[in-house]
């Protein structure tokens, strides 16, 4: 069924990167989706139930422009968003899921994390940030968190955004010419290019591995 929502376990390889959206087409189905997304909200905050929603992905992959674009649907008064960078000190000395599990929503309201746990086997892992017998362990931890989350009845929605090394240095360079987003440019950015092939396995694993029957990862029929 077009459009409908799988839970097959996902690959970067069965993404069809050739897909594109006229600017017309895209104007119009933003305009329903955020609809359905007030509704959505609507249902959660009467029905007293919670929802966190996962953007991971590549730089420069579109997940803020995303999250920009949910946030303009929801009221900010049942919705937050969290974006995570490297941990302070204070979480460094303590249990790795310990800043997660304190920005989950209350009942009745919607959190998006701007990435997530899944730092810990994707960054930490091809920065070799952490010795590899801890981010092997995670993907175990992660899984249980996971289920702790959905089994407390809040939903869970992953999603990763995916785009070809080429197209990623394309909007790098128009970043670059662009005032209002060199902001968002890095040395890091470009350092981490040479990395690809290793956040590609890196993944590609996490896909296959952390992806449940109560938390998997979304992906959609075209």
């Amino acid at each position: 069924m077009r459009g409908k929502a799988e839970t097959r376990t996902p690959s970067l390889k069965d993404a069809d990167m050739s897909l594109k959206l006229e600017p017309a087409v895209y104007v119009r189905k933003l305009a329903r989706l955020q609809r359905t997304l007030c509704a959505i909200q609507q249902a959660y905050l009467f029905s007293g139930r919670s929802a966190v929603i996962v953007f991971e992905g590549w730089d420069a992959a579109g997940k803020g422009g995303a999250i920009r674009r949910m946030s303009a649907a929801f009221d900010p008064r049942s919705f937050k968003v969290w974006p995570i960078g490297p941990p302070r000190n204070y979480y460094l000395a303590r249990l790795y899921l310990l800043r997660f599990m304190e920005r989950l929503p209350p009942a009745g309201a919607i959190a998006a994390f701007d990435r997530s746990w899944y730092g810990r086997v994707l960054v930490e892992r091809v920065e070799k940030l952490i010795p590899e017998p801890r981010w092997k362990a995670a993907y175990r931890e992660i899984n249980e968190f996971e289920r702790m989350i959905t089994d407390d009845g809040t939903r869970l929605v992953k999603l990763f955004f995916h785009i070809t090394a080429e197209e990623q240095l394309r909007r790098f360079e128009a970043r670059l010419h662009d005032p209002m987003k060199r902001w968002k440019l890095s040395f890091e950015d470009f350092r981490n290019r040479r990395h690809w092939d290793d956040y590609v396995e890196a993944t590609e694993e996490m896909l296959a591995r952390i992806s449940t029957s109560n938390a998997p990862w979304l992906r959609r029929r075209r």
